[in-house]
């Protein structure tokens, strides 16, 4: 048996963390691999998909979950959920068309009354967020519950506003609203432009503020950021108004694509954009994630919609149900995670 020396032990003791590092890199690296193979697999199935149409079509539908993901990744960092944000988008579309269509003829201006709604979406979003962050810090009730009841009272009053109905925009307002989701800058759609700040702006926030390692620190161990003199409760408030904020957004470049809201409006959008989260390699129980990887895992389930549709492969009513198989199979390689 070889004998054991001082400089072996010291050799593999190093050895093993830059193997767990390494280990770590790789498996954040695995939406992105995932994502990659995906389009390859597109391409060779048809070659519509390697268009750059297609490339934008799928970008430009991504934005409005992305969007929204961007904040609700920092909501899950901190150990929270949030079930609410599908309503919570329907029902400010609602409000905004409403908004819109009683100030144009107001103001006498058609263009302000669009601008003052966009503001209105962000606002209500950020009243949303607020209210749900208070009730979860100071009301000290969960997540979970919260948003779930919040989930039903947002689409029962959209569907009250509407008389079950539709609320929708006036043929001239939406006209000169309808850029906002329909027009391109240098040949790439506005959503996309706008998902794009919003994720650089939500990952400057979480990797280079004190604010970002605060969220990452309440989610990993919430009583020891308590003891680090951490200001939980407002920190976890601040990570609502940013979700609703992000809503906000999602909602005022959803609002020209139909120029309408029902109450089928954002329908399980708080699905996907949990989905992309986790997908993106954020852990379900928080404490860690990036920002990269949510906008990774919102593309890649956007990708396979539409890998779905292009081939005939399965039904495309089947298109949620292989989603759902995504999203199993990466929460069952991260129950090790942590």
């Amino acid at each position: 048996m070889p004998e054991t020396t001082p400089e072996s032990s010291t050799a593999a003791a190093h050895r093993a963390p830059d193997k767990a590092r390494w280990l770590h890199r790789l498996y954040g690296l695995g939406p992105v691999i995932g994502l990659v193979l995906l389009c390859i697999a597109g391409t060779l199935l048809n070659s519509d998909f390697a268009t750059f149409d297609n490339a934008m079509n799928v970008l430009t539908r991504t934005a409005f979950i992305g969007i929204i993901a961007v904040g609700m990744c920092f909501v899950i960092i901190s150990g929270g959920i949030d079930l609410s944000v599908g309503s919570m988008a329907a029902l400010i579309a609602g409000c905004v068309i409403m908004f819109i269509n009683e100030m144009g003829p107001l103001l006498g201006s058609p263009l302000a009354a669009v601008v003052l709604g966009a503001v209105l979406a962000v606002v209500l979003g950020a009243v949303f967020g607020l209210a749900h962050g208070l009730l979860i810090t100071k009301g000290r009730i969960e997540p979970f519950i919260v948003t779930l009841g919040t989930l039903g009272i947002f689409r029962a009053y959209l569907t009250y506003f509407a008389n079950g109905g539709a609320l929708t925009l006036d043929n001239d307002l939406s006209d000169l609203y309808a850029p906002v989701y329909y027009a391109s800058l240098l040949g790439i759609p506005v959503p996309v432009w706008v998902f794009l700040v919003v994720a650089l702006i939500g990952g400057l926030i979480l990797n280079r503020t004190a604010y970002g390692r605060y969220v990452q620190a309440i989610g990993s161990n919430e009583q020891v950021a308590r003891y680090a003199a951490v200001d939980v409760d407002g920190v976890k408030i601040l990570t609502y108004v940013l979700l609703g904020v992000c809503v906000g957004i999602a909602t005022l470049l959803y609002v020209p694509r139909l120029g309408s809201a029902s109450p089928t409006t954002g329908l399980l959008w708080e699905l996907e954009a949990i989905a992309a989260v986790i997908v993106g390699g954020t852990a379900l129980k928080g404490g860690a994630g990036s920002i990269t990887g949510t906008v990774v895992g919102a593309i890649l389930l956007s990708v396979i919609s539409n890998i779905l549709n292009l081939t005939s492969i399965i039904s495309v009513y089947l298109n949620a149900a292989v989603q759902g198989f995504v999203i199993i199979i990466v929460a069952f390689l991260q129950r090790g995670k942590r």
